[in-house]
């Protein structure tokens, strides 16, 4: 931005209530300087939103956020946008003064119905930068020159920045701006947004103190072996309840839990269940709510116990890998294998189901890098008394149906570290890595 021939003009300014506390919001109109009648070509309006004695500042703190509908006005969850928004309205609180200067540069300045286009191509299995390139833009078209602008009207002498974006540090500083240093905005993850904030700390050099959790795909080292990385998902009624009385699975999830839990699918390479799942639920453990490829189907199913006539057995686009024990029959394992499906035979633990440890580390040996961990109820509560899980991904519905919960391991729980919580819907999602010991 040419800021010689360029300059703003305060339209109006109120006092608004929040409940960050009072704040001011004002006007400006981006013009050319030479025909205040000519308004620049950045946009018609600029938003500066300020608490406390701000003209002439040092070591103001501010935030200069680029507009974004869907994360402020709609609460996405595919960006930390509204989050960050809110976060700054609430250091500037603490503070007691501060400034967000509010700029019309939605989809990093591509618009929104780019920005939508570029979201159908995320669907699509691209990131964030990707789509924007695969439209014909760069991956980050905003300028700060007009915030530069706002700064100088108000006599600001120098800030301290709240922001996650060298990028921007740079833009400003270019424009004149004295940076006395940055504040990092720290906002939670969530499954929806988990690639878009990786993708801007490892293509847009984003310095992220939000905690993202390590991508899927990689082997976690276990001494001297080796496994994949484990998602332990689950949903669970208020009083604790994962499976009716009969053992049958409960139907807790919301629509938008359903589509996360799909989107978590198909971000592993594979979905683990146990042979009492397949026999009570007769499960498809594919993708259907939300885009992307199925994971690979893992059973366990120490004596071969599948039907042949199971989803998974019969029609599933994927032939299912079943992890069994030497006592399984043999001729059970001959019909499955004549149907194209791998039988993995792994030691015994000494209850007589497969040994999780050796079945997680043949899965590896196999190419598989990351496994969601999806039920039933004896798989889930033998990984909970496991050192065997990286994280949890936990539904809860609020409401009370009675049935099968988990059993009490006594001190073999995992302790919980990086704990996050949101809502979908009316359901409550809680998240965490596993601390290791």
């Amino acid at each position: 931005m040419d800021l010689g021939n360029t300059k703003v003009l305060k339209r109006s300014c109120a006092g608004i209530p929040t409940q960050f506390g009072e704040f001011n919001l004002c006007v400006y109109r981006l013009v050319v300087a030479e025909n205040e009648d000519t308004e620049a070509p950045f946009g018609s309006e600029i938003r500066v939103v300020y608490r406390g004695e701000v003209a002439g500042s040092e070591r103001l703190m501010v935030r200069v956020h680029s507009e974004c509908f869907t994360g402020e006005v709609l609460a996405s969850l595919r960006c930390d946008c509204g989050e960050q928004l809110r976060k700054a309205l609430q250091m500037i609180s603490e503070e007691g003064r501060g400034m967000i200067i509010y700029l019309p540069q939605e989809g990093r300045g591509i618009g929104l119905t780019e920005k939508l286009n570029a979201y159908n191509l995320q669907d699509q299995g691209l990131d964030t930068v990707e789509a924007n390139l695969e439209l014909g833009y760069a991956a980050d078209l905003r300028d700060y020159g007009a915030a530069a602008l706002i700064l100088r009207d108000f006599g600001v002498k120098s800030i301290r920045l709240m922001t996650n974006n060298p990028d921007k540090i740079d833009n400003l500083r270019r424009y004149g701006i004295e940076i006395y240093g940055r504040l990092p905005i720290v906002c939670v993850a969530n499954p929806f947004n988990e690639g878009y904030l990786r993708t801007k700390h490892l293509k847009m050099n984003h310095l992220l103190d939000t905690k993202v959790p390590r991508p899927a795909a990689g082997v976690t080292p276990r001494g001297k072996s080796a496994r994949p990385y484990v998602t332990l998902s689950y949903a669970q009624s208020l009083d604790g309840a994962l499976a009716s009385g009969n053992g049958h699975r409960l139907i807790l999830s919301g629509e938008q839990s359903m589509s996360m839990t799909h989107r978590l699918r198909a971000e592993n390479d594979a979905i683990m269940v146990g042979i009492g799942t397949v026999l009570a639920d007769d499960p498809k453990l594919t993708v259907r709510f939300a885009q992307g490829k199925d994971p690979q189907p893992v059973v366990l199913d120490s004596l071969l116990r599948i039907p042949l006539d199971s989803f998974l057995a019969s029609a599933h686009p994927l032939r299912p890998w079943i992890f069994a024990t030497a006592a399984a029959p043999e001729r059970k394992r001959q019909e499955l294998s004549a149907r194209g499906i791998r039988i993995f035979t792994v030691t015994a633990d000494t209850d007589g189901r497969v040994n999780l440890e050796r079945t997680l580390e043949t899965l590896a040996e196999n190419g598989i890098a990351s496994v969601m961990v999806e039920g039933g109820l004896g798989v889930i509560a033998r990984f909970l008394g496991s050192d065997l899980i990286d994280r949890v991904i936990i539904t809860i519905s609020p409401r009370f149906t009675g049935g099968r919960r988990i059993p009490d391991l006594g001190e073999r729980f995992p302790e919980l570290v990086d704990v996050t919580q949101f809502r979908l819907g009316e359901d409550i999602v809680i998240k965490a890595q596993v601390k290791k010991t």
